[in-house]
């Protein structure tokens, strides 16, 4: 049964907005629901400042971040997650800590907040995760199975192409904005790389 509309609580920021190069950076952003302050996706930036300005802009501190979400474990995606000393860090297979948690657990369903899951979603590697929001306007997936609106349509780096295309038809079938790995958010469409 769908949630209703009242449930959907998540909300979420663009802390940076990436580029797949020449000056490659990762799409950085920041999602908020309930006691849940989420970063995803540290990685590659500008400065270490071009993500935590931001983020103070928005009244948050980086000691303040509960939750930090890889979606996989390229560097572009994690060089920056000690930014953020006191978070639980996600990725496909695991939550860690600072203190020396590890607790193996698949993400598959892996509940954050109310309104904020992540699923398994191959592609890239084989080993990504995507970030689903449920918000007030609607599902945002957060996810690598694109670096920017235009795709590319076959990955270069994707160990199976096979999978790539089922996760990006099971993310197409749920998500009314997608915030790829290295671009600004868009809405899917037709012309959306399947």
């Amino acid at each position: 049964m769908p949630d209703a509309p009242a449930s959907r609580t998540a909300r979420f920021d663009i802390l940076l907005i990436g580029s797949p190069g020449p000056a490659t950076a990762s799409t950085c952003s920041l999602v908020r629901d309930g006691a849940a302050v989420i970063v995803i996706d540290p990685g590659l930036a500008p400065s270490q400042q071009s993500l935590l300005d931001p983020l103070a802009e928005l009244g948050i501190a980086a000691d303040q971040v509960t939750d930090v979400v890889i979606s996989h474990h390229h560097p572009d995606h994690t060089l920056n997650v000690a930014l953020f000393p006191k978070a639980r860090v996600h990725d496909h297979w695991a939550i860690y800590d600072f203190g020396g948690r590890w607790d193996s657990v698949d993400c598959e369903g892996r509940v954050l907040s109310p309104s904020v899951t992540l699923i398994r979603t191959p592609g890239h590697s084989a080993e990504d995760l995507s970030t689903v929001l449920r918000t007030a306007e609607g599902v945002v997936v957060f996810t690598h199975l694109w670096w920017t609106e235009a795709g590319p349509a076959e990955d270069p780096y994707a160990p199976d192409a096979v999978a790539l295309h089922a996760s990006r038809a099971r993310v197409l079938g749920m998500a009314d904005l997608v915030v790829p790995g290295h671009g600004a958010p868009f809405r899917p469409s037709g012309s959306t790389p399947r």
